[in-house]
């Protein structure tokens, strides 16, 4: 058996300022931006290199999805961005205006920081140590 999650949702308040966001911050790709309706389009993204998981940004459609924006963990970190290379992308994050609330630190599993994204979800930015798989 073979299974794999496909793509998760995060939901914006904004399409365009999300895609920007992810394409033009942390260098993410657009790979499809369909409208399905007026208020409605599918829209993924994903890190270079990705070959598997995806972002599908879904915006918020009531009140209720209206308050999970920015904090769809209850303020845990929500998405885990792996990287092979720490130093290049934190110093390029920063340089972009990514706000980073922990600062790096070695770990048994490698080096990690914690960021926020546009809406203020936590993302731990992180490079494998050795004999983690990327």
């Amino acid at each position: 058996m073979k299974q794999q999650i496909a793509h998760i949702t995060l939901i914006v308040k904004d399409y365009d300022e999300a895609i920007n966001f992810y394409t033009e911050k942390l260098n993410f790709i657009l790979i499809e931006d369909t409208k399905l309706s007026e208020t409605k389009r599918w829209v993924l993204l994903k890190p270079p290199g990705a070959d598997s998981c995806c972002l599908l940004l879904a915006k918020a459609a009531n009140e209720e999805q209206q308050s999970r924006i920015g904090n769809q963990t209850g303020g845990r970190v929500f998405l885990f961005l792996y990287t092979d290379n720490f130093k290049r992308d934190h110093s390029n994050m920063l340089a972009k205006g990514i706000e980073f609330v922990r600062q790096p630190i070695e770990e048994k599993y490698g080096t990690v920081a914690v960021f926020k994204d546009l809406y203020g979800n936590l993302w731990d930015l992180i490079e494998p140590s050795n004999n983690q798989v990327l």
